[in-house]
């Protein structure tokens, strides 16, 4: 029985995937943790489980709890995740992260902890999302020579812009093609600028409503248009997709994983 920490356990991420822990015949909710302040910290969230047994108490400190655990899954922000995951490498626990918006020194910080816990990091936790990944690479390398751009669409409460699946996208598209996305990625296009520049790799980002996630990469070519699009129309699969990945990272060595290898991508 796989015993599961789930940080962010009262937000909308954190509570589809108490659900489908809590659901699940190889594992148990044994940790629950929110941040410092919430009222639900001191609470318990899902109540008792088949046996009687009262389900875990929300806690706002992960290091409390650490011990009893063997993968924490947490979907909250950039400054918690590196706390989380400091806590995690410490125990040598391994942990799930699904949070986006990390900075270039965030993501070199990590590094530091990759040979003292299992971790699978990835922007996006959806299967559909990481074939596209797979297919999107196979794309560019046969259209080297079109336009390549990306446009997504999220709920208007998102914080960060791009997203992290816009980014990871990009970042394949670059690599693909042998670019430098720092040089050639555009963010936003306004006033006189210019002609399109070869190489140009182009990311636009629309906020509205209650739009879950929706992730369109296009190729232009002359006289034609390729269009490699997922949208996810619940948080179902993100949740589905991080529980998959906790139960595969049981027993796996520590290191840095994505869902490319959860699946075998």
């Amino acid at each position: 029985m796989l015993k599961v920490a789930v940080t962010g356990c009262a937000g909308r991420m954190g509570r589809e995937i108490t659900d489908l822990v809590s659901r699940d015949e190889d594992m148990k909710i044994a940790g629950m943790v929110e941040r410092k302040g919430h009222p639900l910290v001191g609470q318990d969230l899902i109540g008792p489980d088949m046996a009687g047994n009262p389900g875990p108490i929300i806690t706002d400190n992960l290091r409390e709890i650490i011990g009893g655990v063997d993968v924490v899954i947490d979907f909250t922000t950039p400054e918690s995740s590196m706390e989380h995951y400091k806590i995690v490498a410490g125990a040598g626990k391994g942990i799930v992260i699904g949070t986006t918006g990390f900075s270039a020194e965030q993501l070199k910080t990590m590094e530091n902890y990759r040979d003292k816990a299992a971790c699978v990091r990835s922007p996006n936790m959806s299967i559909g999302v990481n074939v596209m990944f797979k297919l999107v690479s196979e794309a560019a390398k046969m259209l080297a020579n079109y336009d390549m751009e990306i446009t997504e669409i999220h709920h208007k409460l998102k914080k960060d812009a791009p997203s992290g699946t816009a980014m990871r996208l990009a970042e394949i598209l670059a690599r693909e093609t042998s670019r430098d996305l720092s040089k050639v990625g555009v963010y936003g296009r306004r006033g006189m600028v210019g002609e399109r520049k070869p190489g140009e790799i182009g990311v636009m980002s629309l906020r509205m409503s209650d739009v879950v996630g929706e992730h369109t990469v296009y190729f232009g070519g002359h006289g034609e248009r390729l269009e490699i699009t997922h949208r996810a129309s619940s948080r179902m699969n993100f949740a589905a997709g991080a529980v998959l990945a906790a139960g595969w990272l049981a027993g796996k060595k520590k290191g840095m994983y994505d869902m490319q290898d959860v699946l075998g991508l």
